[in-house]
């Protein structure tokens, strides 16, 4: 088996993979250990990590919808990294929810809406300390304070969409 920690995929080369893996995990041809620890490799370096999140959360594959032990344990291990990109994506997945929302492009809007409650899903599954920490960083930039303002602002998110991402970020903690 490759060893992706050493190999460093690129974004692209890491989305390929992880369509591979999900692809035989969804027939039955890779068991959830496996794919749990196939992940863990992946997710090791940013790049790997990026692919994976961008195609098994914007895809139709049920991965992120009923996540096995073993990559639920995979994921948390990461630890900030895994945190880091799970509240990114909560942020654009919302704010994009609403900009197609007002495009009136009901498809987008409920594929973003679908990342959205993956990476909710997935935030109350990784390490609490680390997504409290990361998601209170997250918070104060919709409010224009802290370290993520220079990152809402890079996407152009207005006020309302910021709204929107600090209420997401709130309804991480509800049960």
């Amino acid at each position: 088996m490759t060893d992706a920690t050493t190999l460093q995929p690129t974004f692209q080369q890491a989305m390929e993979i992880t369509a591979q893996w999900l692809a035989l995990w969804e027939n039955g041809e890779l068991s959830d250990e496996v794919l749990g620890d196939r992940v863990a490799e992946l997710v090791a370096s940013r790049d790997g990590a990026r692919g994976f999140f961008v195609v098994s959360l914007a895809g139709d594959s049920p991965l992120m919808d009923r996540l096995p032990d073993s990559v639920v344990l995979a994921l948390r291990q990461e630890g900030a990294g895994v945190v880091d990109l799970s509240a990114r994506n909560l942020a654009m997945s919302t704010a994009m929810a609403m900009h197609h929302q007002r495009s009136g492009d009901a498809g987008q809007q409920a594929g973003s809406e679908r990342v959205q409650l993956r990476c909710t899903e997935l935030l109350r599954l990784l390490e609490p300390g680390a997504v409290k920490d990361r998601l209170e960083t997250l918070l104060e930039a919709t409010a224009g304070r802290g370290e993520d303002v220079g990152f809402l602002d890079r996407w152009g998110y207005d006020a309302e969409q910021k709204a929107a991402i600090a209420e997401a970020v709130l309804a991480v903690a509800e049960p």
